[in-house]
């Protein structure tokens, strides 16, 4: 076999080599939308410059991050009962509702005219969680070489930590559906109802089903009774 056909038969690295080359540029590309978040969000959605697989991570590690604060954070600054603590339980009350404000911000943008898809907005919420990550695993860490006297500091950078995502999250939905700040801030307030409202209807579906699995569970046993 020639060397032409060698190439032929042996798998193709170039694509693999390209999307992990891709992978690591939208990665590096959130640090340009925390601090450009205008044209970032702008370009994450409407030029692609934003992946999923990135957001992805980007998800994962907020969640880490979250659990690795409660767990390692020093006691002098944050009190978490370390025995009771579930690790799944504890990303699920996190993971959970930022799904469901997702899927409510993307059911509501048909009301409001918004020109975001699922993909935008989930990955415009996922990267807006850089800023936590940043600061909050260091804080991890500052927190064993501080002392209490200066807790006033590690509040004050935690405080910015939650705001500045906050704020990312804002411009992302505004520049993701094309709103104006106005239209965004009712959008937004629009979709903090339907979340609670989607998280209510599933809380009452999961307790008339446990309640009719009871019921069903209870007739079985009594008929098994009295049969037997």
């Amino acid at each position: 076999m020639n060397a032409e056909g060698l190439r032929a038969s042996s798998p193709d690295s170039t694509g693999s080599t390209g999307g992990w080359k891709r992978y690591l540029s939208t990665l590096k590309y959130g640090t340009y939308v925390i601090f450009h978040p205008f044209d970032g969000f702008w370009d994450l959605s409407h030029e692609r410059r934003g992946s999923l697989a990135a957001a992805h991570t980007f998800l994962a590690l907020f969640l880490l991050t979250y659990v690795l604060r409660l767990m390692c954070t020093n006691f002098q600054f944050i009190s978490a009962p370390l025995q009771y603590i579930n690790i799944y339980e504890q990303c699920a009350s996190l993971l959970i509702p930022f799904l469901v404000l997702c899927v409510a911000n993307w059911g509501l943008s048909t009301l409001f005219d918004g020109k975001g898809r699922f993909r935008d907005i989930y990955m415009a919420m996922c990267y807006a969680l850089l800023p936590y990550i940043l600061i909050q695993l260091p804080l991890v860490l500052i927190s064993h070489v501080i002392s209490f006297d200066e807790y006033a500091y590690y509040t004050v950078l935690a405080g910015i930590s939650v705001l500045w995502c906050v704020a990312l999250a804002f411009v992302g939905l505004m520049e993701v559906h094309d709103y104006s700040a106005g239209k965004t801030v009712v959008f937004v307030i629009a979709t903090v109802f339907g979340a609670m409202v989607i998280l209510f209807l599933v809380l009452v579906f999961f307790s008339l089903l446990s309640d009719a699995v009871g019921y069903f569970v209870s007739l079985y046993r009594e008929v098994v009774f009295r049969l037997y």
